[in-house]
């Protein structure tokens, strides 16, 4: 197996400590490790896509070179793997030095001009795994590949992730933070990214004063992946920041679109790229509300839910902004920046929702009607996919009711009451008359909406089912959502029974309905 090592990162002050043991780091921008050597490897999955973008062939990837490679038991000749340090902000506190805990960097891959960087999740302790172990577990890495693909299909910018293997380890871990530890299938999930970089990269060098490895860090990220801005200065250092602001939008005006929950948007888990990154204690929607997260550690006061996703990326980029000061030495144009981020992402989400709604004609009072909508989808529980998707079959000329053509999406519709109905019903009437202001056909309003509006997602209970599966031995269904979740905006009828409501068995299942941060 030939890879195209091109290593830009490794080019940046390195910790000079080469022994693995856990330590402050300071003045360097990652530390050098080694994967640790498992009981029993295997490869039980991998992303033909992947393999492609890497330059690795299929018949490649089923050797013992990319088995032991890909889970830890190997390094690759002439490669020096690594893991990151940073910093970060959680729920909101400045937590100090975090790294990658569990996260080893194996080498940049460059294919048909493109840069990637390989990283394995869950090969072993590092000097920033704290107290610890640097291991994942099957049900955690199964979700985190499996989900890191949808997003990608869905047309989210995200990590991606080559292959998910076993270690033939066991390993401890407490599922709810409860007391009750069990023994767990060990895994290791190679993920792939054009960078790993977080804002937290930046806040741990400014956080230790260290200005100097912080502008070759800022120097490196905007000659690497922002060559576009120029030169490296004052203003250069700006327009960076404004950029990574836009791409922080576009990432989660993008979950907003679909339902998508990160549940652990702290500052350490936020992409410089604007990548999707960290696949936690993520959740999809299924019944609409704001108020939702999946992360049992913010059960309490919710900072992640998702009504408040897009007032994060706000204050993470806050946060960002002061660690990138000291390169500018003037506020005012952050701060400029924090304001337009503000203000654009109200008039984004707006444009965004008239999209899932099939609407293209702008309308002063379009903040209100989309407001009524959702107040209207809080009133009943209803599935936000299932409610959209079905939308779209909706005709203009008002031959059908309204509430019939959604009925599917309502959990409980036979007990909606006459005031919750009337609700809908005055909405109904103000989406026909902004319908008929459109002049397009029914017919192309319906493939325009669900081109946006996506049929398949990876359901909290689907990744529950395929982590069950997995766990005796069968695979067939990380497969089949694999496949699945590829198209998620085909109508692929042979799958229809995934177009369903959560199935009440999974109301309260751990996995299901809340998750931790334990993998």
């Amino acid at each position: 197996m030939h890879l195209n090592l091109k290593n830009t990162f490794t080019k940046l002050p390195a910790d000079p400590e080469k022994e693995n043991y856990r330590r402050q780091v300071i003045n360097a921008c990652y530390s050098y490790v080694t994967p640790k050597k498992t009981a029993n490897p295997s490869i039980i999955h991998v992303s033909d896509e992947m393999l492609e973008s890497l330059g690795i062939s299929k018949e490649e990837s089923q050797s013992e070179e990319f088995k032991n490679l890909f889970t830890g038991n190997s390094t690759y000749p002439n490669s020096t793997p690594f893991a990151m340090c940073y910093g970060g902000h959680q729920f909101g506190q400045w937590a100090g030095q975090l790294g990658d805990g569990r996260a080893i960097n194996l080498f940049e891959v460059e294919h048909n001009d493109k840069l990637w960087a390989v990283q394995l999740k869950g090969a072993g302790e590092t000097p920033y795994s704290r107290s610890a172990d640097g291991l994942a577990v099957l049900r955690s890495s199964i979700r985190e590949y499996l989900c890191s693909e949808a997003m990608y299909h869905l047309g989210i910018p995200t990590t991606r992730a080559l292959s998910l293997g076993l270690s033939g380890d066991e390993v401890l871990r407490d599922v709810m933070y409860n007391g009750n530890s069990a023994y767990e299938k060990g895994a290791v999930v190679c993920r792939t990214a054009e960078s790993f970089v977080r804002f937290g990269n930046f806040e741990i060098l400014a956080a230790n004063q260290d200005h100097d490895t912080l502008k070759k860090l800022a120097d490196y990220i905007i000659t690497q992946f922002y060559p576009h801005l120029g030169a490296p200065s004052k203003e250069t250092y700006l327009a960076f920041f404004k950029e990574v602001a836009e791409r922080s939008m576009e990432m989660v005006l993008g979950w907003q679109r679909v339902g998508f929950v990160h549940g652990v948007m702290n500052t350490d888990n936020m992409s410089i790229l604007g990548l999707t990154i960290d696949y936690g204690p993520y959740g999809w929607l299924e019944g609409y509300d704001f108020g939702w997260t999946p992360n049992t550690t913010d059960s309490q006061f919710k900072r992640y839910r998702y009504g408040t996703q897009g007032e994060i990326v706000g204050w993470n980029l806050f946060k960002l902004a002061n660690a990138i000061y000291p390169l500018i030495g003037e506020a005012e144009g952050l701060q400029d920046a924090l304001e337009d981020y503000k203000d654009n992402y109200i008039q984004r989400y707006n444009k965004m929702m008239l999209e899932k709604l099939g609407l293209s004609v702008a309308f002063e009072e379009e903040s209100a009607f989309i407001q009524e909508l959702e107040k209207a989808l809080h009133k009943t529980e209803t599935d936000m996919t299932i409610f959209f998707r079905l939308l779209s079959n909706l005709k203009k000329d008002k031959s059908q009711d309204p509430l019939s053509v959604v009925k599917e999406a309502f959990y409980t519709l036979d007990s909606m009451t006459e005031e919750v109905k009337e609700q809908w019903n005055n909405w109904f009437e103000k989406y026909f008359e902004r319908l008929a202001l459109e002049t397009n056909s029914d017919q192309d309003r319906k493939e325009k909406m669900n081109k946006v509006n996506p049929k398949y997602v990876l359901r909290n209970y689907m990744a529950q089912l395929a982590i069950d599966e997995a766990d005796e031995g069968n695979y067939d269904l990380i497969e089949e959502f694999y496949q699945l979740l590829k198209q998620p905006y085909n109508e692929q009828p042979e799958s229809e029974k995934w177009f369903a409501k959560r199935p009440d068995w999974a109301r309260h299942k751990v996995g299901c309905s809340m998750l931790s941060c334990s993998s």
